[in-house]
């Protein structure tokens, strides 16, 4: 006969540390942080997974694609953009198809600072296939810092292309953000007959049922050729990680902010020699210095410091091949 004590001594044995998915305390259900390739299987707020230390000669995919060791990926904040333009890209996202899922992000220097202080949206910007620099400040400033020449992909140029000359009238486009009178006056505009919208409530991010039935609008209107996620930042990098993750959403995603504002007139973009002068940002300000203030005149001169401490990395674009 075994002893009550022996009997409990088993129990304990066999029982695992932490439970994936079940229960509150799941590894499943804890907070996404950041991870040395951007996949979501890293959690802030779980118990450490014990695995065991395993050696290997090779580099993970992440670090190879940008000429890097893991050690200093896993050390030192790197910013990788990728080495697209307007015109190279819009060629990329006119081939890229239904069959995969995969989304772009466009950084700007607010987004710079964001992925310095926080490590879940490193894990973001990690996850993206696609990194086009969205600021042309922050382009030069990388220049004059770093030394390194970074071409510029805007948002919202990358937007206003597509729609205006990559997109079909049947094609199956999805857009996210934006209010029903924006959604009938862009398919009006550019003649599109298969536009699905969806604008989740302010504050959605917040609401997990909110977050569930914008990611289900998603993936239902799949396979779609372009979504265009366009409800302000981390938002829509959250989202789409997310629909990454899930694995069920098939179609390019693009994270473009305000770029369907610019297109509707609901907020006037940079005149064109001020684009040109990098002064897009001081434009926005004077339109709106109450709302912009604090971004651009407290929160953006952190980028000089930041940008000292980090390392920028031009990705060449056969990394996608």
């Amino acid at each position: 006969m075994v002893s009550e004590s022996r009997r409990r001594a088993a129990s304990k044995a066999v029982q695992p540390d932490v439970s994936w998915n079940e229960g509150s305390d799941s590894v499943q259900g804890s907070v996404m942080a950041d991870n040395s390739t951007g996949n979501q299987s890293a959690y802030s707020l779980a118990p450490p997974l014990r695995v065991p230390a395993v050696k290997t000669s090779t580099q993970s995919a992440y670090a190879e694609s940008i000429g890097l060791t893991d050690t200093v990926v896993l050390r030192e904040v790197v910013h990788v953009i990728d080495d697209f333009g307007l015109a190279e890209f819009a060629a990329v996202a006119a081939t890229y198809g239904h069959d995969r899922f995969g989304y772009v992000v466009t950084p700007n220097v607010d987004h710079l600072i964001r992925y310095y202080e926080d490590a879940t949206f490193r894990a973001r910007y990690r996850a993206a296939e696609f990194i086009l620099m969205d600021s042309r400040f922050a382009a030069r400033l990388v220049y004059l810092l770093k030394g390194v020449r970074l071409p510029v992909c805007t948002g919202s140029d990358l937007t206003a292309h597509l729609l205006a000359k990559v997109i079909h009238p049947n094609d199956r486009i999805v857009m996210i953000g934006g209010d029903e009178a924006q959604a009938r006056q862009i398919a009006s505009r550019f003649g599109l007959n298969n536009l699905r919208h969806h604008n989740p409530p302010m504050g959605f991010i917040n609401d997990p049922a909110a977050v569930e039935a914008c990611l289900d609008f998603i993936e239902k209107s799949g396979p779609f050729r372009f979504c265009f996620l366009a409800v302000g930042s981390p938002q829509q990098e959250t989202i789409a990680q997310a629909l990454k993750a899930r694995g069920i959403a098939r179609g390019l995603a693009l994270c473009i902010g305000a770029s369907l504002n610019f297109i509707t007139g609901h907020e006037k973009r940079a005149p064109l020699w001020m684009q040109k002068l990098a002064l897009e940002w001081l434009y926005r300000l004077l339109q709106d210095p109450r709302r912009l203030a604090r971004r651009y005149l407290l929160r953006g001169p952190r980028i000089f410091g930041l940008l000292r401490r980090s390392r920028v990395v031009l990705r060449k674009a056969t990394h996608q091949a």
